[in-house]
């Protein structure tokens, strides 16, 4: 039932990995909250918090697809590092916006463009790496331990950066984060070369087209996308928390709004040595984000500070159920000559239902109020599971043991083409 450590114990490359994104991860978090929590600040409005998300998914949108096919056909090791090294530029720029005596709002909207940009780059080439360094077989571990690393920033880096906001201001925030990315720079220094699948496709429209197709064609692959849309544009009420922390009379605690969602999601990945022995993926990611939009109604409705809190620990334990039996979906079915294109069109399918949710949520909040945005999501979110459900049965029937035997008949077909060819 606990959380299997195989990954860590068998492969240096993933260990290097896990703890400089650990580390690194623990200030961008910081400044995940510090951002939306300076713009309310300069602004007091949550719409303009919300079209923050915009700014983020304009350029991960596109760039995603650019990273994937670039991770299909250069050494992924170096997408890593050219990309970390943006991200540390982009944060040392927010650090100097926040030092002038008025920051301006478009350098706040610039900057999340931009590390939203590359991380569409970076994280193509991330999620491609993984299935290179750790067998197949490990791939529910892999996903839970990925969580896991998500959650201790979530978990910590909002609680403090939500003190360090009200108490200091965004400066101190952002130095922190600046300083963090030296672990994840000497992680993607450290690990070894991995080169482009042999006969790899050239990365150009063309391939990225390919990728797409693919995608496309098989349903238990759309349905981890459009489920996830779903329950994040609908369910993810971010943009509002700055304003409900308000509404509480806790500006300072507002941290804790993201660390419940982290929190519940951390109680999911420890205790899910379970996942392992579970085939029936698609059925297990409708039902968790069936859960994830009532735990959200239940959030709306809660008019006590501390019960709200419960319910976003809920809701996250759901979203990280749903998380680690998309990511094993994801890596034990998609071909190695298309894993990176592949990667590019999932971040896509994870990041634009919360980017957008937070434009969805401040502009309904804007023109109702704060309760309504988020009870409506909810229940809209629940529906919407229920809907795709029933119009992709394929998703609802997917067996985790037929994905994995495809997966290795796809990779001995595409290996006896390529030995025709050099034939």
């Amino acid at each position: 039932m606990l959380l299997d450590l195989t990954p860590l114990r068998i492969s240096r490359d993933y260990r290097l990995l896990f703890f400089g994104q650990l580390i690194s991860f623990f200030g961008t978090m910081m400044t995940f909250i510090v951002v939306p929590v300076q713009m309310y600040q300069l602004t007091e409005s949550s719409l303009f918090v919300g079209l923050l998300g915009v700014a983020e998914f304009v350029p991960m949108f596109f760039l995603a697809f650019v990273g994937g096919a670039l991770a299909d056909s250069v050494d992924r090791r170096k997408m890593l590092r050219l990309t970390e090294i943006g991200q540390t530029i982009t944060i040392a720029i927010l650090l100097g916006n926040a030092l002038l005596p008025n920051p301006q709002i478009w350098v706040l909207f610039l900057a999340v463009g931009i590390h939203a940009g590359l991380a569409g780059l970076q994280r193509p080439s991330f999620e491609a790496l993984i299935p290179k360094i750790v067998p197949l077989e490990h791939m529910s571990a892999v996903a839970a331990l990925n969580s896991i690393r998500f959650e201790v920033g979530f978990i910590l880096s909002p609680i403090i950066g939500g003190i360090i906001i009200a108490k200091y201001g965004a400066v101190f925030a952002y130095a922190i984060d600046l300083i963090t990315f030296a672990a994840s720079l000497a992680a993607v220094w450290l690990i070894r070369a991995v080169p482009p699948p042999v006969g790899a496709d050239r990365a150009n429209l063309e391939s990225i087209k390919k990728g797409f197709r693919y995608a496309m064609s098989r349903q238990e692959l759309i349905g981890t996308y459009v489920i996830d849309i779903n329950a994040m544009f609908f369910g993810m009420p971010k943009a509002l928390f700055p304003a409900l922390a308000v509404a509480f009379g806790a500006v300072s605690s507002v941290g804790l709004f993201y660390s419940a969602i982290a929190v519940g999601a951390f109680a999911a990945t420890i205790t899910s040595g379970w996942a392992k022995w579970i085939n029936r993926h698609g059925l297990m990611v409708v039902l968790a984000a069936g859960g994830w939009g009532a735990a959200i109604t239940l959030f709306g409705l809660s008019n006590e500070f501390y019960l709200a809190l419960f319910f976003l620990a809920v809701a996250g334990y759901f979203d990280m159920i749903s998380g680690i039996f998309r990511q094993t979906i994801w890596n034990q079915t998609v071909p190695n000559h298309l894993r990176g294109r592949l990667a590019g069109i999932e971040m896509i399918s994870f990041m634009s239902g919360p980017l957008l949710g937070d434009a969805e949520s401040g502009v309904v909040a804007y023109f109702t109020d704060i309760k309504t945005s988020i009870v409506s999501g909810g229940i809209l979110t629940v529906v919407g599971t229920i809907v795709l459900a029933v119009l992709l049965p394929k998703f609802i029937a997917y067996d985790g043991r037929e994905g994995l035997k495809q997966k290795h008949a796809e990779e001995e077909l595409r290996e006896n083409e390529l030995q025709s060819k050099q034939i």
